[in-house]
């Protein structure tokens, strides 16, 4: 009861800060852009004057699967940065102006304080993710050919574990840190070193949460998910669990000592 009192208060806030309505819309916009410009592309050079006379470009000839990964890979550049923009300040925020001690003092647990923040990010994070896809996925079949809505679900259900892991970093660092810039760089950044390991030493990290997104590319394009791809996302699941596990004993660790 007391968690769910936590998550419905976060929901609230969310809808109050308008977050409910502006990160769903620039989750759609993320996933439709490169779909859309690809296939519009030779009207756009049109429009804008052509190209000099001679001159010849040979537009590739984009798969459902192709424009899938351009999607993703929107996401995972700029859909990481507004993860970590917009929960950079779950806890941190609170710590800073005390209203977490108010919180706390009621009692509260710090396992259901910390848990229903991350609850309430990852799900709106999740459901502007996936109604950013589904646009994405409509516009593939209008436009590139069919892409099946199995396949899109799996897409959500992986990539979705990523979008978690990286949420689940922010409010990591939310518990260590009280200054909110800080915490999303140290999210991006943690993020990109994770990819940068990744890369180069892919022949031992295969199982590496960055992984999983090549992976669904095997995946859309055979039509079945890797046990790799498997290995990873239970790989990240573990991370998840791990860290937030780590939040809660950190927050509680310095709550105290405070």
């Amino acid at each position: 009861m007391q968690w769910w009192v936590l998550f419905h208060k976060e929901l609230v806030e969310n809808v109050r800060n308008v977050k409910w309505i502006w990160v769903p819309l620039v989750m759609i916009l993320i996933a439709v852009m490169d779909p859309l410009t690809n296939y519009y592309l030779p009207q756009i050079i049109e429009a804008t004057g052509g190209l000099p006379d001679g001159t010849q470009i040979d537009l590739p000839e984009y798969q459902p699967s192709d424009v899938v990964m351009l999607s993703l890979g929107q996401f995972n550049t700029i859909g990481v940065a507004i993860i970590a923009l917009i929960s950079m300040g779950t806890i941190a925020g609170e710590r800073k102006s005390g209203v977490s001690e108010l919180v706390l003092v009621k009692p509260v647990s710090y396992t259901n304080y910390i848990t229903a923040k991350w609850a309430s990010t990852a799900c709106l994070i999740l459901v502007s993710f996936a109604l950013g896809m589904l646009a994405s996925w409509y516009y593939i079949n209008l436009l590139f050919g069919e892409l099946s809505f199995g396949a899109l679900l799996q897409v959500l259900f992986f990539y979705g574990l990523w979008f978690m892991l990286v949420v689940s970093l922010s409010i990591f660092y939310n518990a260590i840190f009280k200054i909110p810039g800080l915490i999303a760089f140290l999210t991006i950044a943690t993020v990109g070193l994770i990819s940068i390991v990744t890369s180069v030493f892919s022949h031992v990290l295969e199982w590496s949460p960055s992984r999983i997104s090549p992976y669904i590319q095997q995946m859309v394009i055979t039509g079945n998910a890797p046990s790799d791809l498997t290995c990873a996302a239970i790989v990240t699941g573990i991370m998840i669990g791990l860290l937030l596990i780590a939040s809660v004993m950190i927050f509680r660790k310095k709550e105290m000592a405070s």
